[in-house]
């Protein structure tokens, strides 16, 4: 199990020491979040990728609904470029909070959902190359003729952890469809408070074995295909606590540190950086880094 965690409040300068103190303490990732009007996740991680060498960066999450795909997937690329090749896009819906509001409507969960499915298939179908042209309910895509950007090191594209949750009692998954289409997925349970997964290792099972028959059905492999689990190793903040390990033998790959009952300012910046010091969380308890193998990529 790979492990990393997202950065709740901090400075933009601050983000990118973390990053760096990430990448010397053995971490395998670190994530920014998005807010409409709060900072620019793409900017801080550019920056983060100049300077890191090894550690993955990616979002979580970033609304592809409020995205033209082609301004999306070039920003997704351009960090993919000076990184290496370790960013992964994490999507979902959003979180129509104050700020979303404040300069937009919402049009409702369905058209978001809409939304999301036909930018990701504009930003792979960019991605992936020109000539590329597309019509759909939302957006409309000519061939590029000209200034056709630099193609992204991870091909076809980078990849896309998109959120999937289950929802008891009903047959179709429609989120867990979408999440199969891609390369890997953050498990939640519908019916908890917003902004929590509601997940319990149960759900993640049954997540799991539900993800593997709907991507056997289109054809799609299993190896290589990221289970994302967020949780709290060091409190008890949210749904999933305690140690990673019992995660791991319910089928997660990875596991998202999210310290989101830090407080914002100077204390706050403090205790986040004394975890991140202290490194992932080992199995049996232990603390401390360790040594990562290269990331993975499931086929889209």
């Amino acid at each position: 199990m790979r492990q990393a965690f997202v950065v709740p409040f901090t400075s933009d300068l601050e983000f990118v020491e973390l990053a760096e103190l990430a990448e010397a303490r053995g971490w395998d990732a670190v994530l920014s979040w998005e807010a409409v009007y709060r900072h620019d996740a793409w900017a801080l991680l550019a920056a983060a990728a100049v300077r890191t060498s090894r550690i993955r960066l990616g979002t979580l999450i970033t609304p592809v609904a409020r995205y033209r795909p082609w301004d999306l997937a070039q920003s997704v690329a351009t960090v993919d470029r000076l990184s290496g090749g370790r960013v992964v896009l994490g999507v979902g819906l959003g979180a129509v909070n104050a700020n979303w509001r404040s300069f937009e409507p919402d049009l409702g969960r369905a058209t978001r959902a809409r939304q999301v499915d036909e930018g990701l298939e504009v930003y792979a179908g960019l991605l992936a190359g020109q000539p590329y042209e597309y019509q759909g309910e939302f957006w409309s895509v000519r061939p590029v003729t000209e200034l056709a950007p630099t193609a992204p090191v991870q091909r076809p594209h980078p990849p896309v952890w998109v959120v999937g949750a289950l929802v008891p009692g009903r047959e179709r998954q429609l989120s867990l469809e979408r999440a199969a289409r891609w390369q890997g997925v953050f498990p939640a349970l519908v019916g908890d408070a917003e902004g929590s997964s509601g997940l319990t290792l149960d759900a993640l099972g049954e997540i799991v074995e539900r993800l593997r028959t709907l991507r056997s059905e289109a054809g799609l492999p299993w190896e290589g295909y990221d289970v994302v689990v967020e949780g709290d190793s060091h409190g008890d903040f949210g749904d999933v606590h305690g140690s990673p390990e019992p995660w791991a033998a319910a089928g997660a790959t990875w596991w998202v540190e999210s310290w989101w009952d830090l407080p914002e300012g100077p204390q706050g910046v403090a205790e986040l950086r004394r975890r991140v010091e202290l490194g992932p969380r080992q199995f049996g308890g232990q603390l401390g880094g360790r040594p990562s193998g290269p990331p993975s990529q499931a086929a889209t």
